[in-house]
C-alpha cells in the first residue's frame, strides 16, 4: 500500500503503529481504493463521494496530444533500441547504458510532466501506450524507412540475446501427462530420465551449465498443460508500446526516471490493469535480468516499488491470477531461479544420493537476490481469494513442494574430528534467511487462510503433497532408519510445513489427527532428523563441534532465536511430540538416548565404556537428553494452549531472564502471531498482557547525567506462580540467561521470605492437553523410561561420576510429570510386588509409573569391563526375590519392521540370557550403538540392589538433608495433607522439597504406595555416601568441627557395618593391585588408623584423598623477588635523595647468590654447581593458600562452568585463575593432597624435644625414602597427572630467565634446582610466619595458610 503525503496527513492515525518509507520511485496513491485499504482509513477528501459527475474534457483539446504522443513514444523506443548493444560475456556495459539514459533524460522528464497534468492527459497516454495498432504501424520494421528497419532488427537481436525469440514449441513446454492422474502427477523428473527442455534459449542453457556443476543432469519442472502459460520462460511477444517500454526498462535495469514515469500513470485504472498484465508477462525476464545484474540490491528495490503497488490490490491480483496465470508464473519462475544454483546433497548417502539442494555459497542466496520475487509471492498469498486458488490447485502445490525440497537439508554441517577447520564459512546466514523468507513466510501466509472448518480440504491437500515430497526426499537420500553420524542440517522446511499444517488442522479446523498421519514406518522416519538436530544442539553446547569454529554455535543460536524459533525449533518439537504420541514409547525413549549418545552411561555398574562419546562430554549430553525429554513432555505451544496463553508464557519467560524495555520485549516475542501490529490473535492485546504480568520501572538518571531507560520487571505473583524454567530453557539463546533467571527467582524467594537456601527450579503445572495428543503421556508410563529413572536415581545416590544436580532435577521433574499425568487410578487389589505375569524383558511388572515406583528390584545383571570391582563378586544363588520360572521369549507380534529391528538390537545388547533367573535385569548398556561382541573386554556381573524408586527417593531425601531418617511422612501427623493437593509449602524449595512433593503425590495416587513409604521410613536406613552440607550449615559449623564429625561418623559406620563394608572396601582398592591379601590388610589397617579427611567446598562431601579421586588445596602461585632484597646487615638503608646516594644492590641476597653461581660455574661442572646453590631469591614462586580443599574433578567442573559463563570476570579463566568457591579468595592452581592417614599429617605440626643428632638421622632416613614411590604413583593415575600438572603451573608462574640458569637449556638438573628452590623459598617464608620455628604457631592464621604439603608434590 502507498499513500501520498497529503492523504497521509489528512488521515486518522491516532493509536496506530506504522513505519513510513519515503519512495523515491514515485507511484500512485491508494487512498480511496477500497480494494487496497478499508474505507475507515481513507483521508477526509476521499471519504466524501462526489454526487455530481466529473465533466468530460472537450475532445478537440486533446487532438494534438493524440497525434504527437505515438510518434514521441516511438522515438523514445528507437533511442532505447539504438543505444543498447548486446553485452560481451553477459556483462552489460554500464557506461554505455548510462550515456543513453542521460541523452533520454529530457524525453522521459517530459513524459513524467505530462502524467502530472491530470486524469485527461493520463487517459490519452494510456490509450497511446496500449493501442496495438499504433505499435504495429510504427514499429513493425516493414516500412521503407531504413532507420526504422534497422531499429527493428536491433530489437530482435535484443530479444534473442535474452533467450526470448524462439518460436512456440509445444513439445518443449507442454506437460507429459502421467498415468497416475492429472491432479497427483509428479512435476519432477528423476536424474535418470531428466532431459533439458528443448525450447530453452541461449542464456537459459548457459545458466543450466553454470548452476549444474556437480549435480549431473538437472531436475526439470514440467510446466502447465494450459496453452496460456506453456512459454513462461521462453516466449515473449510485444503488441503495444507499453510492453516494449517495460521490456527496455528491464533491459536497462530499471532506470529511476523510467520507473517513476510508469508508476505515475497508475491512477488511471485502465492503465493499471494493462500495466499489471504486462508486468506479469515479463516476470520471467525480470528474474533473468535480476540474476545477471551487478547492482541486484538497487534493482530489487525498484522491482518491489512497482510490484507492491500492483499486487496489494486484491481485486487486481485475483483478476491477473485468473487471466494471466499469475500463480503458475511466480512458482515456475522461482523454481527456475533456484535451479541455477543447485548442488548434489551430501546428506545421508553421499555417494548415491539423488537429492539436490541450493548452494548457499552462491551469490543468488548470499545477496538475497531472490527476495523481490519471494516478496511478491508472499504479497499475493495474503489475499484470501488468491491463496484459495493456490490451495485448490493440486499441480501448483506439487510444484511448490518441489521448490521447498530444494532447501531441505541445505548447508550441511560435518563435524570436524581431527583438525580445526581452516576457513569458517558464513553461508549459514544465507541458509537461515532463505528458509525464513522463501519457505516459512509463504507457509505462514497460507496458514492464515486455514482457520475454519470450511477450509479443511485445503489443509488435506497441503499435508498430502507434503508427505509425498517427504517420501520422495527419503528415497532420494537413500534413508532407511539411522542417520549418518557427525552430520547435521538445521534446515528441514518440508518437515515444518507438515508440522504446522497438522497443528492448524487440529487446533482450528477440528480435523482428526489420525486421518492426516502416515503409517508407523513413515512416522519413524519423520522423527529422525528433527531429533538429530536436538541432539546436535547438546553436542554443540558440549563443545563437541569446537573444531568447526564459532559459526556452528552461531547456527545453534540462530535456530532458537526469537525471529526464527516459531518457524524452526517449535515445529520440530511439535512434530516430535506428534511422533511420540503415536509411536511405541519404548522405541521412542531408546531412540532419544541413542541419538544423544549416552546409552552406555545408563548402567548401574561403577565403570562403563562409551564407544561413541568421550567421558568429558557425557555429563552435558545426559543433561541435554533429559532436558529435551522434559521440554518434549511439558511444552504445550501446539498441544492445547490458546494464543493468549502462548503470548503470556513467552512474555513471562523473557521478563524472567532480565528486565526488558518495551522495544526489546517486542523484538524478543516470536513474530507469529506478530505483536508488532499491536493486536495479538486472541482476546487480549500486547499492551494489556504486558500490564498484567509486569510492573514498569520509570527511567532514572544515573550519576553521570545519562538516563537509564524505563524497564518492565515481572510482578511478584508471576515469580510465585508462573515462572516456568522449561519455557526459559527453550527460549534461551545464551545459556547464562537460564542462570540469570534462576538467580532472579532465588532473590525473589529470599526477599519474600519463602525460601532461605538455594531453591531448585519450580515445578509448574501444565495446561490442559488437547485430546488428540493424549498418547504423548505414554512416554511417562513406559518401562524404558522407568529403567532410566531408576538407574540414574541409584547412581546419584551412590555418588557415581558424571551425574550433576541438573540431572537429578530433570529426573525428579520427569517422575513428577508422570504422577501428574497418570492415565488411570490403579486397582487397590493389585499386588505391590507384581504377579506371575511379569513381562519377560523388563524390570517392572507393568507400564504405570504409580505402581512401578513401589516395585523392588533385587539384582541386576550388568556388562562391565573386566577391571571393574563388580567382577570380583560371586553371583547370588538366585537373582530374584520373587523368582518365578525362567520366562521364555514373548510371542509379541512384530507390528512393523523398524521397531522390530530396534527392539531386537535393544534386547541383544542387554545380553539377556533366558536360561538365567527371571529377574536378572538388563543394564542400561542395553541401548548401546555397537553390535554385541564389538567390545569383547566386557563381562557380565550381577549387582545386588534391593531398592525401589520410592526407597531411592526416601534415601535421596536423607542424602540431601545430611541427616539419617530425615524424611517423615507428613500424613502421619496430619491427614489433611493428603486432601490438600496444592500445599503452598511445596511450591518453592530445594531438592528435599521436590522429593517430599513427589512422595506425597505418590501416596495420594495409591494406598499401597502410602503404606510402602511408611514401611521404608520405619526401617533403619543403610549407610549413604558423604552428605552435601548446605551453605547455612557451613556458616554454623567451623572447619575443625565438621572435620571431626566426619571422622567420627566414618569410624562409627565402619564399625557398625563391617561385614557389608567389606565388599565396598574391595571396590575402593586399587584395581591394579594383584595381591588381594594386601588390599584386605590395607582395608583392615584403615579401620584402625583413620585416613585424613578433606572437605570439598564445591560438592560438600567429606572424604579421603585417593589416587583415583584426589583432593587438592586451593593455592595462589605468585612470582616474588622480595627475598632477593634481603641484606646481610642489620643497618637500615637510607632513602636516596640524590644520584650519588642511589642504592646499588651489591649487598642484597639476589646479587650475592648470582655472583656466587657465576663464580662456581667458572671453575666447576655445571651439574655440580646447580646442586650447590638456591635460585629462589629473584623470581621465586610463593605458594599461598586460603586453607580450603576440593576434589580435583569438582575443580575441573567448576572451571568449565566459569569458562561457559559469558559474564565478564576480573580474572583469566584460560590461565587457570579462579576464586575459591567458599571464601572467594583469588587462586590459580590446586595442590594435590597425597593419600595418607591423619597420624602422618599430624607429625608435620608436632613439637619435638629430640636432640639435633636424632633429627639429622630422621632427615637422612626420609631422604633415602624419597626415591621410592608406590607403583600407582610411578604409573599413570589421576593423582600423578595432577602432581605433574601443578609442577607445570609452578614453572609457568615465573619468567623463564628465573628458571633456567644452566649452560645447557632444558637440563634435568635445572628443573631439580628450580623445584628445590621453590621448596626452600616457601620454607623460609613459613619460618618467618611462625616466628623462626616450624614447630610453633600451628593453629595461627599463618598455620592455616601453610603449604607444607607442597613437599609431597615437589618430592616427585
Amino acid at each position: 500500500m502507498s499513500l501520498c503525503a497529503e492523504c497521509f496527513h489528512q488521515g486518522e492515525h491516532a493509536g496506530h503503529d506504522y513505519n513510513m518509507f519515503r519512495s523515491q520511485a514515485g507511484g500512485a496513491c491508494d487512498c480511496g481504493d477500497g480494494n487496497v485499504m478499508r474505507e475507515a482509513g481513507f483521508c477526509k477528501r476521499h471519504r466524501i463521494k462526489s454526487s455530481s459527475e466529473v465533466p468530460s474534457v472537450p475532445k478537440d483539446l486533446l487532438i494534438m496530444s493524440e497525434l504527437v504522443l505515438p510518434q514521441f513514444i516511438f522515438c523514445l523506443i528507437q533511442y532505447l533500441r539504438e543505444g543498447y548493444d548486446e553485452p560481451v560475456l553477459d556483462v552489460p556495459s554500464e557506461k554505455d547504458l548510462h550515456k543513453v539514459l542521460q541523452i533520454l533524460e529530457s524525453h522521459i522528464s517530459f513524459l513524467e510532466d505530462l502524467t502530472k497534468m491530470g486524469g485527461a492527459m493520463r487517459s490519452v497516454l494510456t490509450q497511446v501506450l496500449t493501442n496495438q495498432q499504433f505499435y504495429k504501424d510504427l514499429s513493425s520494421g516493414g516500412a521503407e524507412n531504413a532507420c526504422a528497419k534497422k531499429s527493428h532488427e536491433k530489437y530482435l537481436v535484443a530479444l534473442k540475446g535474452s533467450g526470448l525469440t524462439f518460436p512456440e514449441d509445444k513439445a518443449a513446454c507442454g506437460v507429459q501427462e502421467q498415468a497416475a492422474g492429472g491432479a497427483s502427477s509428479s512435476v519432477v523428473q528423476g536424474f535418470a530420465d531428466a532431459t533439458p527442455a528443448s525450447g530453452q534459449g541461449d542464456s537459459s542453457d548457459e545458466e543450466d551449465q553454470d548452476g549444474g556443476q556437480g549435480v549431473g543432469k538437472r531436475k526439470r519442472v514440467k510446466l502447465s498443460s494450459s496453452t496460456k502459460d506453456q512459454s513462461i520462460m521462453d516466449v515473449l511477444k510485444h503488441k503495444c508500446f507499453l510492453e516494449e517500454l517495460l521490456f527496455w526498462t528491464i533491459k536497462y535495469e530499471f532506470p529511476q526516471k523510467m520507473v517513476t514515469f510508469l508508476l505515475n500513470m497508475l491512477p488511471d485504472q485502465d492503465y493499471k490493469i494493462a500495466f499489471t498484465k504486462t508486468f506479469v508477462q515479463h516476470y520471467a525476464f525480470i528474474m533473468k535480468t535480476l540474476k545477471k545484474s551487478h547492482e541486484s540490491d538497487t534493482m530489487s528495490n525498484r522491482i518491489v516499488h512497482i510490484s507492491v503497488q500492483l499486487f496489494s490490490n486484491e481485486e487486481l491480483a485475483r483478476q491477473v491470477t485468473e487471466e494471466c496465470q499469475l500463480l503458475d508464473i511466480m512458482v515456475t519462475v522461482l523454481l527456475y531461479m533456484m535451479e541455477s544454483c543447485l548442488i548434489k546433497s551430501e546428506l545421508q548417502d553421499e555417494e548415491n544420493s539423488l537429492h539436490v539442494v541450493v548452494n548457499c555459497g552462491e551469490a543468488l542466496l548470499k545477496n538475497n537476490t531472490y527476495w523481490p520475487l519471494v516478496s511478491d509471492f508472499i504479497n499475493i498469498l495474503s489475499h484470501q481469494s488468491v491463496a484459495k486458488k493456490f490451495l485448490e490447485d493440486h499441480r501448483l502445490l506439487v510444484t511448490w513442494m518441489n521448490f521447498v525440497s530444494f532447501f531441505q537439508g541445505m548447508n550441511l554441517n560435518k563435524r570436524e574430528l581431527n583438525e580445526h577447520v581452516e576457513f569458517e564459512s558464513q553461508t549459514y546466514y544465507a541458509a537461515f534467511a532463505a528458509e525464513l523468507e522463501a519457505c516459512a513466510q509463504p507457509m505462514w501466509g497460507l496458514l492464515s487462510h486455514c482457520k475454519v472448518r470450511e477450509t479443511q480440504e485445503y489443509t488435506r491437500n497441503v499435508v498430502r503433497y507434503c508427505l509425498e515430497a517427504l517420501q520422495d526426499w527419503f528415497d532420494a537420500i537413500n534413508f532407511v532408519d539411522e542417520p549418518t553420524p557427525n552430520q547435521v542440517t538445521f534446515h528441514l522446511p518440508l518437515h515444518r510445513y507438515y508440522a504446522m499444517f497438522l497443528s492448524k488442522a487440529v487446533k482450528r479446523q477440528e480435523l482428526d489427527l489420525d486421518s492426516l498421519l502416515p503409517d508407523q514406518e513413515m512416522l519413524m522416519k519423520l522423527m529422525v532428523h528433527p531429533l538429530q538436530i536436538q541432539a546436535s544442539l547438546s553436542e554443540i553446547h558440549s563443545n563437541m563441534w569446537v573444531r568447526n569454529g564459532l559459526q556452528i554455535k552461531g547456527q545453534a543460536m540462530t535456530y532458537v532465536q526469537s525471529h526464527f524459533c516459531n518457524s524452526m525449533i517449535d515445529p520440530d518439537i511439535y512434530l516430535l511430540q506428534v511422533c511420540a504420541s503415536r509411536l511405541d514409547p519404548d522405541y521412542f525413549i531408546s531412540s532419544v538416548f541413542e541419538r544423544f549418545k549416552v546409552v552406555d552411561l545408563l548402567t548401574m555398574a561403577s565403570q562403563h565404556q562409551n564407544t561413541v562419546l568421550d567421558s568429558e562430554h557425557e555429563r552435558s549430553m545426559l543433561e541435554g537428553a533429559l532436558t529435551f525429554l522434559v521440554i518434549l513432555l511439558s511444552l504445550r505451544l501446539h498441544l492445547g494452549m490458546t494464543d493468549d496463553e502462548i503470548l503470556r508464557a513467552e512474555m513471562v519467560a523473557q521478563l524472567c531472564m532480565n528486565d526488558r524495555t518495551h522495544s526489546s520485549l517486542l523484538d524478543l516475542i516470536p513474530e507469529n502471531p506478530n505483536p508488532k501490529s499491536g493486536i495479538i490473535p486472541g482476546s487480549l492485546s500486547f499492551e494489556s498482557m504486558l500490564s498484567a504480568v509486569a510492573d514498569f520501572k520509570a527511567p532514572v538518571f544515573e550519576p553521570g547525567g545519562s538516563m537509564q531507560q524505563g524497564m518492565y520487571t515481572p510482578k511478584a505473583e508471576v515469580w510465585d506462580k508462573e515462572f516456568d524454567p522449561v519455557m526459559v530453557i527453550l527460549r534461551t539463546v545464551y545459556r547464562r540467561d537460564v542462570q540469570s533467571a534462576m538467580d532472579r527467582y532465588t532473590a525473589f524467594l529470599k526477599q519474600s521470605g519463602k525460601v532461605h537456601g538455594n531453591p531448585w527450579p519450580p515445578y509448574k503445572k501444565r495446561t490442559h492437553l488437547h485430546p488428540s495428543y493424549k498418547g504423548l503421556m505414554r512416554l511417562l508410563h513406559c518401562k524404558t523410561l522407568h529403567i532410566v529413572l531408576f538407574t540414574l536415581l541409584y547412581k546419584i545416590l551412590m555418588d557415581h561420576q558424571n551425574l550433576s544436580e541438573h540431572v537429578l532435577c530433570m529426573v525428579l521433574y520427569l517422575i513428577e510429570l508422570g504422577l501428574e499425568n497418570s492415565s488411570e487410578q490403579e486397582s487397590e487389589e493389585e499386588d505391590s510386588m507384581g504377579g506371575q505375569e511379569r513381562c519377560h524383558d523388563s524390570w517392572f511388572p507393568g507400564n504405570n509409573l504409580v505402581s512401578n515406583m513401589r516395585h523392588f528390584i533385587n539384582y541386576v545383571r550388568v556388562r562391565v569391563p573386566e577391571t571393574a570391582p563388580e567382577v570380583k563378586r560371586e553371583p547370588p544363588a538366585s537373582t530374584s526375590a520373587d523368582g518365578s520360572a525362567a520366562s521364555q521369549n514373548s510371542g509379541t507380534a512384530q507390528v512393523f519392521s523398524l521397531v522390530a529391528e530396534r527392539r531386537k538390537k535393544f534386547q541383544e545388547i542387554i545380553n539377556r540370557n533366558t536360561t538365567e533367573a527371571n529377574q536378572a535385569v538388563r543394564p542400561k548398556t542395553s541401548m548401546k550403538w555397537s553390535a554385541p561382541g564389538a567390545t569383547p573386554q566386557l563381562t557380565t556381573a550381577i549387582l545386588e540392589i534391593k531398592e525401589s524408586i520410592l526407597s531411592l527417593l526416601v534415601k535421596l531425601h536423607h542424602k540431601l538433608s545430611g541427616k539419617q531418617n530425615s524424611y517423615y511422612p507428613p500424613w502421619l501427623d496430619d491427614m489433611e495433607t493428603l486432601i490438600q493437593c496444592e500445599n503452598p509449602k511445596y511450591l518453592h524449595g530445594d531438592g528435599m522439597t521436590a522429593v517430599e512433593r513427589i512422595l506425597l503425590k505418590a501416596a495420594l495416587q495409591s494406598r499401597l504406595n502410602k503404606r510402602i513409604i511408611e514401611e521404608i521410613c520405619r526401617k533403619v536406613t543403610p549407610p549413604v555416601p558423604p552428605k552435601k552440607i548446605s551453605p547455612a550449615e557451613k556458616k554454623i559449623l567451623d572447619k575443625e568441627e565438621r572435620r571431626q564429625k566426619a571422622r567420627e561418623r566414618q569410624q562409627k559406620l565402619l564399625a557398625e557395618f563391617a561385614s557389608r563394608q567389606k565388599s565396598f572396601m574391595e571396590t575402593a582398592m586399587d584395581v591394579e593391585s594383584p595381591d588381594a591379601e594386601i588390599a584386605m590388610e590395607i582395608a583392615t589397617a584403615e579401620q584402625h588408623v583413620p585416613e585424613a579427611v578433606y572437605d570439598c567446598v564445591i560438592c560438600g562431601q567429606s572424604g579421603p584423598s585417593t589416587e583415583e579421586r584426589p583432593a587438592g588445596l586451593v593455592v595462589l602461585l605468585q612470582a616474588s623477588s622480595v627475598l632477593g632484597q634481603c641484606r646481610n646487615t642489620t643497618e637500615p638503608k637510607k632513602l636516596p635523595t640524590s644520584e650519588k646516594e642511589q642504592i646499588y644492590p651489591w649487598d642484597t641476597c639476589a646479587a650475592v647468590y648470582e655472583a656466587r653461581l657465576a663464580t662456581l660455574q667458572h671453575f666447576f661442572k655445571d651439574s655440580s654447581c646447580l646442586q650447590s646453590v638456591s635460585i629462589g631469591w629473584e623470581g621465586g614462586v610463593y605458594v599461598q593458600t586460603c586453607g580450603h580443599t576440593l576434589h580435583i574433578d569438582c575443580h575441573k567442573s567448576y572451571m568449565e562452568s566459569l569458562r561457559n559463563d559469558q559474564v565478564l570476570q576480573g580474572f583469566s579463566v584460560d590461565k587457570g585463575e579462579f576464586t575459591c568457591p567458599l571464601c572467594r579468595q583469588f587462586a590459580n592452581s590446586v595442590l594435590p593432597c597425597y593419600p595418607g592417614n591423619s597420624v602422618e599429617r599430624s607429625l608435620w605440626q608436632c613439637h619435638s624435644n629430640k636432640n639435633m643428632q636424632d633429627l639429622i638421622k630422621e632427615v637422612e632416613d626420609l631422604q633415602e625414602q624419597l626415591g621410592t614411590f608406590p607403583v600407582s604413583i610411578s604409573s599413570e593415575t589421576n593423582l600423578s597427572k595432577e602432581m605433574e600438572s601443578v609442577m607445570k603451573d609452578i614453572k609457568s608462574t615465573t619468567q623463564k630467565k628465573y628458571t633456567d640458569y644452566s649452560k645447557t637449556p632444558g637440563s634435568p638438573d635445572n628443573d631439580f634446582l628450580f623445584m628445590y628452590s621453590v621448596a626452600r623459598t616457601n620454607l623460609e617464608l613459613e619460618l618467618v610466619h611462625r616466628g623462626g620455628n616450624l614447630c610453633l604457631g600451628g593453629a595461627s592464621t599463618a598455620g592455616k595458610r601453610s603449604c607444607l604439603r607442597m613437599y609431597k608434590v615437589v618430592s616427585m
